[in-house]
């Protein structure tokens, strides 16, 4: 088959070689989860795991059998036989064929080292070992993948044992040959004269397994399908031992938009932002923001000639078109801004702001002055707005802080107690109201609720839903300012706000304050008119 007309197999390693990596653990039924949402955006391979090493796997496999996949092939994962004379009693290679998937993959060592140290053997009896263990698979009606453990290592060391332990794979019926950088330290041009060579003496599909030791997992598998391999393994998210493995999330859509006339089966690339996100949902981690193509910050452009280049024309600073992997393009309002972004977000809340006045001057002078203080609005955009909307005119705080004390008792024997008493001003009225709560930040938000749910009856809907502290001039230690960033929710929608001070009480009351105000405007700002 051509270069210019290949078909990429995508092999997921994630419910098996993912779970390797620290911190990561999945529930039988997580794994049932990601595996259908695997098979739903178009894996044409999805590993199990490994039966015959924990419960939890055996488990799997037996209620993987009630799925019902659409396009994926289930596989089992697990080693060549212990001993070559007792291939057809290896509980290993038993434990594979009652998993009953229509796929087997198996490694072998082709790392003569690992061979004569770790398994003590002879060239000769791993090649059989690698040969019986494929054809007892083989012969038991199952489609059977050869992952070639520590491969580069052990081609760099003694290729002529490398390819022979390849081809004992072919010779007993392997239908794939997967190339492993097992140790993640090859360059892409070895992988590239190794792949070629490979394909040269196999005469089957060359698949790659990289890991990212060397932080080359993604460029190590384009230069194997630039060599001509055709079958892709990697994990969502790159997670995996160590360093992780090979990550699909950026593999896909580099093959798909990227490598010309190659193709895969995935049904929707649109789709690629959301089943990353899954994943990490699944994991209980924390998606990263500044993951290639589907992080938060992959299309965001912060500085001000970026902005303006990109809003006559996107390509400019943007190498694809988010909407193609599902993301979106973001503008950052910033020290660096110009007046493209500030015109931009606007666009973006849907703030018209007239073309000829000094509006977006001085926001921008405004925004440059506060961020020198430590503000920062790339997760307060909510705080943003009604900057902009003040100097629009069209925004008045809702109430005044009048006057602020707050209570903290502590020691041994003394019950703890956090008290915020507040003073605030609503329409020329005064509210003078104390409350008590878990830490001064809680009783803050508590008394500053209590003060406002009479004039404001709207505001019963916020919560806080989270609460970060950055410590600015960390060299001046605790007399350091403090950046504090909170972000609310209505139950419909969040948004974030941010206050700075050398004292962390007044900085969370300020975005707590515009918390409110944001709210308040909004919701004043959905009414009809009367």
């Amino acid at each position: 088959m051509s270069v210019q007309s290949r078909k990429i197999e995508l092999y997921d390693t994630t419910l098996r070689d993912g779970t390797q990596g620290e911190h990561i653990n999945l529930s039988v039924q997580d794994k049932l989860l990601i595996a259908e949402r695997l098979d739903e955006f178009g894996m044409d391979y999805i590993e199990g795991g490994w039966p015959s090493s924990n419960p939890k796997d055996e488990e799997f496999f037996i209620k993987a059998r009630k799925l019902e996949f659409k396009q994926a092939k289930l596989c089992s994962f697990g080693s060549t036989a212990r001993f070559a004379k007792s291939v057809e009693t290896d509980p290993n290679l038993l434990g594979l064929l009652q998993s009953e998937t229509p796929v087997i993959t198996i490694f072998g060592k082709t790392w003569q080292a690992h061979s004569e140290k770790s398994l003590g053997i002879s060239d000769e009896e791993n090649a059989e070992l690698i040969y019986r263990s494929v054809s007892f698979l083989k012969s038991e009606g199952r489609e059977i993948f050869f992952d070639a453990e520590h491969f580069f290592d052990g081609y760099k060391n003694n290729p002529p044992f490398a390819l022979k332990m390849l081809l004992s794979a072919v010779q007993g019926g392997a239908s794939r040959i997967i190339l492993c950088d097992t140790n993640g330290g090859s360059l892409p041009h070895e992988v590239t004269e190794m792949v070629r060579h490979v394909l040269q003496v196999t005469g089957i599909p060359v698949g790659i397994h990289s890991h990212n030791d060397g932080d080359l997992a993604v460029a190590n598998t384009i230069a194997a399908l630039q060599a001509g391999a055709t079958h892709v393994q990697g994990t969502i998210n790159g997670i995996g031992e160590r360093c992780g493995n090979a990550n699909l999330i950026s593999i896909i859509p580099n093959i798909m938009l990227k490598l010309e006339g190659t193709s895969t089966s995935v049904n929707n690339l649109g789709k690629l932002t959301q089943l990353s996100k899954f994943v990490y949902e699944i994991l209980n981690m924390p998606s990263n923001t500044r993951a290639p193509f589907v992080g938060k910050s992959a299309f965001a452009h912060k500085g001000g000639i970026h902005v303006s280049a990109v809003m006559k024309e996107s390509s400019l600073y943007e190498h694809i078109d988010p909407a193609l992997v599902g993301n979106r393009q973001r503008v950052l309002v910033s020290e660096l801004a110009g007046q493209s972004n500030i015109r931009y977000k606007a666009q973006e809340l849907g703030i018209a702001i007239p073309e000829k006045s000094d509006v977006i001057k001085n926001i921008v002078n405004h925004v440059k002055e506060l961020e020198h203080k430590g503000y920062q609005f790339d997760g307060a955009e909510a705080s943003f707005e009604l900057i902009l909307q003040k100097e629009l005119g069209s925004f008045q705080p809702f109430f005044e802080v009048v006057e602020t004390k707050v209570h903290i008792e502590s020691g041994k024997g003394a019950k703890n107690v956090d008290q915020a008493v507040l003073k605030v001003m609503v329409g020329g009225e005064i509210e003078h109201i104390a409350a008590d709560g878990d830490g001064p930040v809680n009783a803050l938000d508590k008394a500053l609720r209590k003060a406002l749910i009479h004039f404001y009856p709207e505001i019963k809907a916020i919560r806080l839903i989270d609460y970060k502290v950055r410590v600015l001039e960390e060299k001046r230690g605790t007399s350091a300012k403090v950046r504090v960033l909170i972000e609310s929710s209505n139950g419909r929608n969040t948004w974030g706000t941010v206050g700075v001070s050398t004292n962390i009480i007044e900085a969370s009351l300020l975005a707590l304050q515009d918390s409110m105000n944001y709210h308040l405007f909004t919701v004043k700002a959905a009414l009809p008119e009367a």
